[in-house]
This record gives C-alpha cells, structure tokens and sequence, in this order.
C-alpha cells in the first residue's frame, strides 16, 4: 500500500506521523538528556530535570503540555527548556518527510531509524561533545537488518560497506596525521566513526556531497558565532548529521543538478 493511493490515506498518514515523531522528538530528547548525565534511558520514568518530579500523563503530552504550563514545572515552577517543544516539532517534521520522500517502505524505516539516530547524537553533542556509540551501532543494525529487503543483489551492499570503511578509514589516517601536526586532536572519533556510518548508507559520492555540506555548514556556523575563545572546542556531529540526512532526502536531485553543472 502507499500513501499516495488516496487523498485521505496521505492526509491520515501524515498526521499520524507527526504525532508519532513529537513522542519521538520527546523520547530522543530525553534519552539524550539522560545519556549526558549518566542516566538509564531505559528505565525510570521521565522527571523535571530540576527538582526530580515524576511526570504524571498529562505533563508528556509533546508540546501541548509546555504550552498549558507555560514552560514550567508543574511541581517547582522552575522555567523549562524551550528545546522541549522544539526538538518534537523538528522530529515531527522530519518524521513527516521521512514518510513523504520514502513512503511506507522497508526503506523509509530504515531512514527513519538513521535519522532517530542522528537526531540523537546531535542533541548530545551539542550538550557534552559526545556521540554515543549506541547511536552508530543502532544504525548498522538498522541498515544490515534493511539489506536483504533493499538491494536487489550484493554489488551495490558491498558498494556501500566500501564507502563506509574507505570514508572511515580516510578520515582516521588523515586525523592522526592532523594530530601531529596540529598537537591536538582535530577530529572527534565519533565523527569518524559518523562518516563510516554514512558510508555505509550513501555510498561514495552521496557521502562525499555529505562531507561538502557538513563542511561548509560547519564553517559558515564557526565564522558567524566565533567567539572570544578561538580554541573552544566545536562539535561537528550535528553538522555531519545535516549532511547525511541532506543527502539522505534530497541525494538524487542535488546530484544531477551538480552534476548538470559539470556538463556530465
């Protein structure tokens, strides 16, 4: 079945998927929040981050309870994060498009987990420099378990797990090299492991366009809100993440325009 045999199949499906994708949006945040301060995200129930209230149903409802509380807790009154409600609108975006690009397919889930996955990792790198390796391993998983029902034949699967180990691979050499020269690390191991990752997803020239957006993205990001500490460490995963998920939707068009540019 897809979404787009009927009007009213699409409009159901859409809004089912962005109500599943602000829970997501809501888990993932506080799963990340958790990971950062060294909580299990897989047990215990969600609590205010200030003065440890459990949070009863109606304080989980995505977006809906920030706004009847008024981004406060219930319990303290402490002022909650606005990145609450912004991180399950996101989700719920991007679980939308996921469903619009992919459609209801082994394939679209298997985006979906990567994107879950790089959702994640942005969120925690942003907070703490850290990109858990829960994150890559869920999205190996994700892609192995799709393999069978994606590729037509091994070729193009060997293709991809070629990309990640050379991407990988690459980046660590050139990163160790960089080290010496520098005298200090100039790339995270997560981010290389992120490149592997991507690899493993969109093959060579998709994660060679990823590695393009990530990198101007990332400078663009580091010139604008340079600040008074030039050596203040700068997490790129957030901005590998907007590659590969750029890639991910928008992949096929970016690369026939650019290469339309070249004349090929």
């Amino acid at each position: 079945m897809s979404i787009y045999d009927e009007p009213s199949i699409l409009v159901f499906c859409v809004i089912v998927a962005a109500a599943l994708g602000a829970v997501m949006g809501s888990f993932l945040n506080c799963a990340a929040w958790r990971i950062v301060h060294g909580e299990s995200f897989l047990k215990g129930r969600s609590h205010c981050p200030s003065c440890g209230h459990t949070l009863g149903a109606s304080e989980l409802i995505p977006v809906i309870s920030f706004l009847i509380q008024k981004g406060r807790c219930r319990k303290c009154g402490v002022k909650l994060s606005a990145r609450y409600p912004v991180t399950e609108l996101i989700c719920a975006g991007l679980t939308v498009l996921c469903l619009i690009r992919f459609d209801l397919s082994v394939l679209g889930l298997r985006n979906y987990a990567l994107i879950c996955c790089l959702f994640l990792l942005t969120l925690t790198d942003i907070e703490d420099m850290t990109i858990p390796d829960g994150c890559h391993i869920a999205a190996v998983i994700a892609w192995i378990a799709a393999a069978p029902f994606i590729f037509p034949g091994w070729g193009e699967a060997l293709m991809n797990v070629a990309a990640g180990a050379v991407y990988g691979g690459g980046l660590l050499v050139i990163s160790l090299i960089m080290d010496k020269v520098l005298g200090r690390d100039s790339m995270g191991g997560g981010d290389i492991k992120l490149f592997a990752v991507a690899g493993l997803y969109l093959g060579f020239i998709g994660t060679l366009f990823a590695l393009l957006i990530a990198c101007a993205a990332g400078l663009i990001f580091r010139a604008v809100g340079r600040s008074k500490d030039e050596e203040k460490e700068f997490p790129f995963g957030p901005w590998i993440a907007l590659g590969t998920a750029a890639v991910l939707f928008f992949g096929e068009p970016l690369i026939a325009w650019y290469s339309g540019l070249l004349g090929l």
